[in-house]
């Protein structure tokens, strides 16, 4: 992660931009609506990584709601918002880790083509909405928050189709499991990021 994705100084002109505010509704419609329908896919695939991914992009679509709801609040409220995106995107990386790890306990190998399919489709959703969001980056740690949750779901979905390809190789289930547990670090990782920047930010403003 670079140190300008968490430590840049703040600009808070995207708070007071229109085209953020659109760009953020669009973000929610995407992440929201096509996490519905991939976490269906996971389910009919049998695909944990699938299932990981889509629980991203329903978390991403909750948490840039609630930074759309957010825009008009205090500082000190946004802040409060961004800890509790940090912490949730934590609760949400360590279920998956527990649910991987019980499912390594009796795996299956999910159908590769149509998680492959998937993976495909959903990459050009977040890049999408990572193109949407890419000008407003840089901010408070709401802001950044957000961000993050974009850039992590593109990333992820990389991830899937690589785990896909394996499996269709292997005909095991490992790889599956293997992203899974790769997209959960990477929920970890960012919601340490994103705490510590609101944090720090409530400090100052405390």
């Amino acid at each position: 992660m670079a140190c300008s994705d968490c430590c840049s100084v703040p600009d808070r002109s995207a708070i007071n931009d229109p085209a953020y505010r659109r760009a953020l509704w669009i973000v929610v419609l995407l992440n929201l609506g096509f996490g519905l329908i991939e976490i269906v896919g996971g389910f009919v695939a049998d695909s944990q990584a699938l299932k990981a991914d889509a629980l991203d992009f329903i978390g991403d679509g909750t948490i840039s709601l609630f930074g759309l709801i957010a825009l008009g609040w205090t500082a000190q409220a946004r802040s409060r918002i961004a800890l509790a995106q940090g912490l949730f995107l934590g609760a949400l990386g360590l279920g998956v880790i527990g649910f991987a790890a019980w499912r390594a306990l009796n795996a299956v190998a999910p159908e590769a083509e149509l998680m492959g399919g998937i993976g495909v489709v959903a990459l050009i959703v977040n890049v999408s909405a990572a193109l949407v969001l890419s000008r407003f980056r840089e901010g408070d740690a709401n802001v950044r928050a957000i961000w993050l949750f974009s850039r992590n779901d593109a990333v992820a979905n990389i991830a899937v189709i690589a785990a896909a390809a394996l499996v269709a190789w292997t005909g095991q289930a490992w790889p599956d499991l293997a992203v899974a547990g790769v997209i959960a670090l990477l929920f970890l990782h960012s919601a340490w990021e994103i705490t510590r920047g609101a944090l720090a930010e409530m400090g100052e403003k405390g």
